[in-house]
Protein backbone atom coordinates (compact mmCIF):
# COMPACT_ATOMS: atom_id res chain seq x y z
CA UNK A 1 0.00 0.00 0.00
CA UNK A 2 1.35 3.77 -0.75
CA UNK A 3 1.87 5.64 1.98
CA UNK A 4 0.66 9.18 1.31
CA UNK A 5 3.21 12.20 2.32
CA UNK A 6 2.27 14.54 0.06
CA UNK A 7 1.50 17.73 1.34
CA UNK A 8 0.38 20.03 -1.83
CA UNK A 9 -2.74 21.15 -2.70
CA UNK A 10 -5.74 19.09 -4.26
CA UNK A 11 -5.74 20.29 -8.27
CA UNK A 12 -1.86 20.73 -8.59
CA UNK A 13 -0.75 20.65 -11.99
CA UNK A 14 1.53 18.58 -11.63
CA UNK A 15 1.09 14.82 -10.09
CA UNK A 16 1.91 13.57 -7.36
CA UNK A 17 5.63 13.01 -6.63
CA UNK A 18 7.09 9.75 -5.96
CA UNK A 19 10.13 7.29 -5.15
CA UNK A 20 10.07 3.44 -4.63
CA UNK A 21 12.85 2.23 -1.51
CA UNK A 22 12.87 -1.32 0.13
CA UNK A 23 9.73 -2.32 -2.13
CA UNK A 24 7.52 0.32 -1.14
CA UNK A 25 6.37 3.57 -2.72
CA UNK A 26 6.06 6.89 -1.13
CA UNK A 27 4.35 10.40 -2.00
CA UNK A 28 7.25 13.07 -1.54
CA UNK A 29 6.27 16.04 0.05
CA UNK A 30 5.81 19.31 -1.81
CA UNK A 31 8.91 21.68 -1.79
CA UNK A 32 9.11 25.64 -1.37
CA UNK A 33 10.42 26.94 -4.58
CA UNK A 34 14.69 27.53 -5.06
CA UNK A 35 17.67 25.24 -5.45
CA UNK A 36 18.65 22.19 -3.80
CA UNK A 37 21.96 20.59 -3.84
CA UNK A 38 21.67 17.39 -3.07
CA UNK A 39 24.03 14.51 -2.34
CA UNK A 40 24.18 11.50 -3.98
CA UNK A 41 25.91 7.86 -3.31
CA UNK A 42 29.66 7.43 -4.02
CA UNK A 43 29.16 4.29 -5.28
CA UNK A 44 26.58 2.00 -3.04
CA UNK A 45 23.28 3.03 -4.39
CA UNK A 46 22.36 2.69 -1.21
CA UNK A 47 23.51 5.13 0.43
CA UNK A 48 21.04 7.43 -0.23
CA UNK A 49 18.95 9.26 2.06
CA UNK A 50 15.19 9.41 1.84
CA UNK A 51 15.30 13.15 2.23
CA UNK A 52 17.45 12.96 -1.05
CA UNK A 53 14.80 10.83 -2.83
CA UNK A 54 12.23 12.97 -1.67
CA UNK A 55 13.55 15.96 -2.95
CA UNK A 56 14.84 14.65 -6.20
CA UNK A 57 10.86 13.46 -6.27
CA UNK A 58 9.61 16.35 -5.88
CA UNK A 59 11.74 18.94 -7.81
CA UNK A 60 10.55 20.55 -10.96
CA UNK A 61 13.67 19.55 -12.82
CA UNK A 62 17.02 17.18 -11.66
CA UNK A 63 20.25 19.42 -13.01
CA UNK A 64 22.73 16.53 -13.60
CA UNK A 65 26.64 16.70 -14.15
CA UNK A 66 25.96 13.63 -16.64
CA UNK A 67 22.87 12.66 -16.77
CA UNK A 68 23.41 9.32 -17.56
CA UNK A 69 25.24 8.41 -14.15
CA UNK A 70 21.66 10.38 -12.64
CA UNK A 71 19.54 8.34 -14.32
CA UNK A 72 20.77 5.24 -13.21
CA UNK A 73 20.21 6.38 -9.44
CA UNK A 74 16.43 7.55 -10.29
CA UNK A 75 15.33 4.56 -12.38
CA UNK A 76 16.88 2.57 -9.38
CA UNK A 77 14.60 4.75 -6.63
CA UNK A 78 11.44 4.72 -9.66
CA UNK A 79 11.60 8.86 -9.97
CA UNK A 80 10.56 9.91 -12.62
CA UNK A 81 11.47 13.67 -12.66
CA UNK A 82 13.11 15.72 -15.37
CA UNK A 83 17.06 15.23 -15.89
CA UNK A 84 18.84 19.09 -17.08
CA UNK A 85 22.04 18.85 -18.03
CA UNK A 86 24.48 21.12 -15.78
CA UNK A 87 28.14 20.47 -15.90
CA UNK A 88 31.35 22.04 -16.27
CA UNK A 89 30.97 23.33 -19.95
CA UNK A 90 27.81 25.35 -19.35
CA UNK A 91 28.21 28.38 -19.90
CA UNK A 92 26.65 31.68 -18.73
CA UNK A 93 23.57 31.26 -20.56
CA UNK A 94 22.87 27.88 -19.06
CA UNK A 95 22.85 29.57 -16.08
CA UNK A 96 20.94 32.54 -16.48
CA UNK A 97 18.45 30.01 -17.64
CA UNK A 98 18.21 28.01 -14.47
CA UNK A 99 17.97 31.09 -12.78
CA UNK A 100 15.15 32.54 -14.72
CA UNK A 101 13.48 28.99 -13.83
CA UNK A 102 14.03 29.66 -10.32
CA UNK A 103 12.49 33.34 -10.31
CA UNK A 104 9.30 31.46 -11.59
CA UNK A 105 8.66 29.62 -8.51
CA UNK A 106 10.24 26.38 -9.81
CA UNK A 107 12.43 24.01 -7.60
CA UNK A 108 15.37 22.64 -9.12
CA UNK A 109 17.85 20.05 -7.63
CA UNK A 110 21.56 20.12 -7.99
CA UNK A 111 23.71 17.04 -8.24
CA UNK A 112 26.85 15.66 -9.05
CA UNK A 113 28.07 12.58 -10.16
CA UNK A 114 28.43 11.18 -6.99
CA UNK A 115 28.79 12.83 -3.29
CA UNK A 116 28.18 15.95 -2.61
CA UNK A 117 27.78 18.92 -5.35
CA UNK A 118 30.67 21.68 -5.38
CA UNK A 119 33.10 19.00 -4.08
CA UNK A 120 35.18 19.16 -7.08
CA UNK A 121 32.26 19.74 -9.27
CA UNK A 122 30.89 22.50 -11.30
CA UNK A 123 27.77 23.34 -9.04
CA UNK A 124 29.54 26.17 -7.50
CA UNK A 125 28.82 28.82 -9.94
CA UNK A 126 24.91 28.24 -10.16
CA UNK A 127 25.27 28.31 -6.08
CA UNK A 128 26.22 31.71 -6.65
CA UNK A 129 23.83 33.04 -9.20
CA UNK A 130 21.03 31.69 -7.03
CA UNK A 131 22.31 33.53 -3.81
CA UNK A 132 22.98 36.49 -5.80
CA UNK A 133 19.70 36.87 -7.47
CA UNK A 134 18.33 36.69 -3.75
CA UNK A 135 16.79 32.23 -4.01
CA UNK A 136 16.99 30.10 -1.54
CA UNK A 137 19.52 27.44 -1.73
CA UNK A 138 18.99 24.60 0.63
CA UNK A 139 21.80 22.08 1.18
CA UNK A 140 20.45 18.00 1.66
CA UNK A 141 23.52 16.32 3.08
CA UNK A 142 24.65 12.95 2.52
CA UNK A 143 27.53 10.93 0.87
CA UNK A 144 31.10 12.26 0.72
CA UNK A 145 33.82 11.08 -0.59
CA UNK A 146 36.22 13.19 1.47
CA UNK A 147 34.51 12.47 4.58
CA UNK A 148 34.50 8.62 3.87
CA UNK A 149 38.14 8.08 2.62
CA UNK A 150 40.01 10.23 5.80
CA UNK A 151 37.73 8.07 8.69
CA UNK A 152 38.87 5.23 7.31
CA UNK A 153 42.49 6.01 6.67
CA UNK A 154 43.32 5.86 10.59
CA UNK A 155 44.91 9.46 10.18
CA UNK A 156 44.06 12.29 12.43
CA UNK A 157 40.72 13.64 11.89
CA UNK A 158 40.93 17.03 14.03
CA UNK A 159 42.45 19.04 11.57
CA UNK A 160 42.00 18.13 7.34
CA UNK A 161 42.52 20.04 4.36
CA UNK A 162 40.85 19.41 1.19
CA UNK A 163 42.62 20.06 -1.81
CA UNK A 164 41.25 18.23 -4.54
CA UNK A 165 43.12 17.05 -7.68
CA UNK A 166 46.54 18.36 -7.79
CA UNK A 167 48.17 19.70 -11.04
CA UNK A 168 48.56 16.87 -13.50
CA UNK A 169 52.35 17.82 -14.41
CA UNK A 170 54.97 16.86 -12.54
CA UNK A 171 56.80 19.83 -11.99
CA UNK A 172 53.80 21.99 -10.81
CA UNK A 173 52.44 19.02 -8.71
CA UNK A 174 55.98 19.37 -6.66
CA UNK A 175 55.72 22.81 -6.43
CA UNK A 176 51.98 22.96 -4.80
CA UNK A 177 53.41 19.84 -2.87
CA UNK A 178 55.94 22.12 -1.46
CA UNK A 179 53.08 24.65 -0.45
CA UNK A 180 50.88 22.26 1.07
CA UNK A 181 53.95 20.88 3.59
CA UNK A 182 53.41 22.98 6.57
CA UNK A 183 50.00 22.88 6.88
CA UNK A 184 49.20 21.82 10.45
CA UNK A 185 46.87 18.76 9.50
CA UNK A 186 45.92 15.95 7.59
CA UNK A 187 45.59 16.24 3.50
CA UNK A 188 43.23 15.07 1.22
CA UNK A 189 43.25 15.26 -1.96
CA UNK A 190 41.99 13.53 -5.33
CA UNK A 191 43.85 11.87 -7.90
CA UNK A 192 43.24 9.85 -10.59
CA UNK A 193 44.57 6.18 -11.32
CA UNK A 194 46.62 6.43 -13.94
CA UNK A 195 48.45 9.19 -12.58
CA UNK A 196 48.64 7.78 -8.97
CA UNK A 197 52.08 5.92 -8.91
CA UNK A 198 53.34 9.89 -10.12
CA UNK A 199 52.03 11.60 -7.67
CA UNK A 200 52.87 9.40 -4.97
CA UNK A 201 56.44 9.44 -5.97
CA UNK A 202 56.00 13.03 -6.47
CA UNK A 203 54.35 13.47 -2.34
CA UNK A 204 57.19 10.97 -1.04
CA UNK A 205 60.00 13.31 -2.38
CA UNK A 206 58.28 16.46 -1.69
CA UNK A 207 56.66 15.68 1.58
CA UNK A 208 59.10 13.22 3.04
CA UNK A 209 58.91 9.55 2.52
CA UNK A 210 57.86 8.30 5.76
CA UNK A 211 54.97 10.47 6.31
CA UNK A 212 51.62 8.21 6.69
CA UNK A 213 49.59 8.07 4.28
CA UNK A 214 46.26 6.28 2.77
CA UNK A 215 44.87 4.99 -0.66
CA UNK A 216 41.25 4.56 -0.52
CA UNK A 217 40.27 3.09 -4.05
CA UNK A 218 36.45 2.17 -4.77
CA UNK A 219 35.03 3.79 -2.30
CA UNK A 220 31.56 1.97 -1.15
CA UNK A 221 31.87 -0.47 -4.05
CA UNK A 222 32.14 -3.90 -4.26
CA UNK A 223 35.62 -3.77 -4.48
CA UNK A 224 36.64 -1.05 -1.86
CA UNK A 225 40.27 -1.20 -0.86
CA UNK A 226 42.17 0.93 1.51
CA UNK A 227 45.70 0.65 1.72
CA UNK A 228 48.01 2.35 4.72
CA UNK A 229 51.60 2.65 4.51
CA UNK A 230 53.81 5.42 4.63
CA UNK A 231 54.17 7.93 1.80
CA UNK A 232 57.33 5.87 0.30
CA UNK A 233 56.19 2.53 1.26
CA UNK A 234 53.04 3.50 -1.44
CA UNK A 235 54.84 5.41 -3.54
CA UNK A 236 57.29 1.88 -4.56
CA UNK A 237 54.56 -0.53 -4.40
CA UNK A 238 52.24 1.22 -6.94
CA UNK A 239 55.21 2.19 -9.28
CA UNK A 240 55.64 -1.86 -8.89
CA UNK A 241 52.22 -2.76 -9.24
CA UNK A 242 51.28 0.16 -11.52
CA UNK A 243 48.21 2.68 -11.97
CA UNK A 244 45.14 0.85 -10.22
CA UNK A 245 41.45 0.55 -11.39
CA UNK A 246 38.33 3.00 -10.06
CA UNK A 247 38.39 5.98 -8.50
CA UNK A 248 40.99 7.70 -5.95
CA UNK A 249 41.21 9.43 -2.76
CA UNK A 250 44.60 9.61 -0.89
CA UNK A 251 45.09 10.56 2.50
CA UNK A 252 48.47 11.90 3.53
CA UNK A 253 49.40 12.38 7.60
CA UNK A 254 50.63 15.88 8.55
CA UNK A 255 54.34 16.56 9.22
CA UNK A 256 55.55 15.37 12.59
CA UNK A 257 55.92 18.36 15.23
CA UNK A 258 59.50 16.95 15.90
CA UNK A 259 60.06 16.68 12.44
CA UNK A 260 59.14 20.21 11.95
CA UNK A 261 61.16 21.66 14.79
CA UNK A 262 64.50 19.90 14.16
CA UNK A 263 64.32 20.94 10.48
CA UNK A 264 63.60 24.32 11.98
CA UNK A 265 66.51 24.17 14.44
CA UNK A 266 68.68 22.72 12.24
CA UNK A 267 68.26 24.78 9.76
CA UNK A 268 68.11 21.66 6.82
CA UNK A 269 67.32 23.32 3.62
CA UNK A 270 69.98 25.47 4.05
CA UNK A 271 72.09 22.86 4.86
CA UNK A 272 70.48 20.58 1.53
CA UNK A 273 71.08 23.96 -0.63
CA UNK A 274 74.74 24.88 0.67
CA UNK A 275 75.83 20.93 -0.13
CA UNK A 276 73.96 20.74 -3.47
CA UNK A 277 76.05 23.41 -5.04
CA UNK A 278 79.14 21.45 -4.43
CA UNK A 279 77.63 17.80 -4.65
CA UNK A 280 75.57 15.76 -6.36
CA UNK A 281 71.76 15.72 -5.10
CA UNK A 282 72.75 11.85 -3.44
CA UNK A 283 76.19 12.88 -2.08
CA UNK A 284 74.67 15.94 -0.85
CA UNK A 285 72.22 14.18 0.98
CA UNK A 286 74.34 11.94 2.62
CA UNK A 287 76.42 14.23 3.91
CA UNK A 288 73.75 16.56 5.46
CA UNK A 289 72.22 13.53 6.97
CA UNK A 290 75.39 12.37 8.98
CA UNK A 291 75.62 16.15 9.99
CA UNK A 292 71.94 16.25 11.48
CA UNK A 293 71.84 12.56 12.25
CA UNK A 294 68.49 13.21 9.94
CA UNK A 295 67.42 9.85 8.51
CA UNK A 296 69.01 9.65 4.75
CA UNK A 297 65.70 8.78 3.07
CA UNK A 298 64.03 12.15 4.34
CA UNK A 299 67.06 14.01 3.64
CA UNK A 300 67.59 12.82 0.43
CA UNK A 301 63.36 13.66 -0.64
CA UNK A 302 64.05 17.06 0.13
CA UNK A 303 67.13 17.32 -1.64
CA UNK A 304 65.22 16.43 -4.44
CA UNK A 305 62.53 18.68 -4.04
CA UNK A 306 64.87 21.65 -3.34
CA UNK A 307 67.29 20.65 -6.91
CA UNK A 308 63.83 20.16 -8.90
CA UNK A 309 62.59 23.61 -7.47
CA UNK A 310 65.94 24.79 -8.38
CA UNK A 311 65.61 23.60 -11.83
CA UNK A 312 62.32 24.96 -12.46
CA UNK A 313 62.99 28.33 -11.52
CA UNK A 314 66.21 28.21 -14.32
CA UNK A 315 63.88 27.25 -16.79
CA UNK A 316 60.59 29.74 -16.25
Amino acid sequence: MTQRLDKRPEGSSRGPATFTAFGLAAEAESLAPGLYVVATPIGNLRDVSFRALATLAAADAVLAEDTRVTRTLLMHYGITTPLVSYHEHSNEAVRERMVMRLKAGETLALVSDAGTPLVSDPGFKLVQAAIAAGIPVTPIPGPSAVMTAIVAAGLPTDRFFFEGFLPQKSGARRNRLEALAGIPGTLVVFESPHRLPEMLADAAATLGPERPAAVARELTKLYETIRRDSLGGLAEAFAEEGPPKGEVVVVIGAAPEDAVAREADTGLDARIEAALARHSIKDAAALVADETGQPKRVVYARALALARRADNETSA
